[in-house]
């Protein structure tokens, strides 16, 4: 633990003092951004915290047992920085935050408070709220694999290796009159039957700006168009223009990874693992199965 000089000791506990709080928000993709509860801009670190989203916070609780502690933060979409559109495509989701007390005349003087990550964000109007975890909840995480009949890899991924783009399971579509926020209405989408993307997810890439990706609930034809229903709206109705791409949807049981992508061998799952039934098993006198051959060719 990091001892305070007596400097900042005197600083911060002095009868009159001039404290501040300031929140370091890393993301996702790198960005870094300083925020301040001050009515003018503090500096430290090689970072500047602004004061113009009038950031403000509630009091943060201390759980027992490594629970997760929690509070959070409000402010409003008044900011470069900080936009709807950047909210709604999630690029605030999970980043780190450390939160500063510090004496806004000299800043060499301050203490590092906590260090949380961002949870829901939710929008109300033009403010937001956002919840700040505590590093504790990183216990209530699985760590490592998952023994389970169903596979606990990312189509596509490394460990999945199924080819997207090459296996045709990511085609390009073209967006037709209709759509909504939460419907899209496509064209140029040939071959697969209905509910080939159900579980998969869109793409979505705006002329300007980062892509926006939605989980999809259904999927169904309607004569030359496909109909995507989303599990969550995009933050404003699609333009033509723009580059929308299906990801086919796995439900991750071995039957699907073999028959809908061929992709067998690289099930990250354990299909043939016993289950609840084979552990309360006993033998039975006159059962064929009790020879000690294999039961799963």
């Amino acid at each position: 633990m990091k001892t305070l000089s007596q400097t900042t000791r005197d600083r911060l506990t002095a009868p009159t003092t001039t404290r501040a709080t300031c929140w370091r928000v890393t993301r996702a993709d790198g960005l870094t951004l300083g925020f301040t509860d001050h009515d003018r801009p503090v500096a430290f670190d090689g970072l500047t915290y602004r004061p113009d989203l009038g950031f403000e916070t509630t009091a943060a609780t201390q759980e027992p047992d490594l629970a997760a502690g929690s509070a959070e933060v409000s402010g409003i979409l008044a900011s470069q920085s900080l936009t709807e559109a950047d909210l709604a495509a999630g690029l605030w989701d999970g980043a780190e935050v450390e939160v500063f007390t510090v004496d806004w005349q000299d800043p060499s003087a301050r203490v590092l408070m906590r260090r949380a990550v961002i949870g829901e964000v939710r929008r109300e109007g033009q403010a937001f709220r956002a919840e700040l975890r505590g590093l504790a909840h990183l216990f209530d995480q699985p760590q490592g694999r998952v023994f389970s009949h169903l596979c606990d890899a990312d189509l596509g991924d490394a460990r999945c290796r199924v080819d997207l783009d090459a296996g045709g399971f990511r085609p390009t579509a073209t967006l037709a009159a209709g759509s909504t926020r939460d419907t899209l209405r496509l064209e140029g989408v040939a071959g697969p039957e209905a509910d080939w993307f159900t579980g998969g997810r869109v793409e979505v890439t705006p002329d300007a700006g980062p892509a926006v990706v939605r989980e999809i609930v259904s999927d169904r034809r309607e004569g030359s168009e496909r109909v995507v229903t989303l599990l969550g709206p995009l933050p404003q109705v699609p333009e033509p223009a723009w580059e929308i791409r299906l990801v086919a949807g796995c439900d991750k049981r071995f039957a699907t990874c073999r028959e809908k992508f061929a992709n067998a061998p690289n099930f990250q799952g354990f299909p043939h693992m016993p289950g609840a039934d084979f552990v309360l098993a006993y033998p039975s006198r006159g059962d064929a199965r009790n020879d000690g051959g294999r039961l799963i060719d």
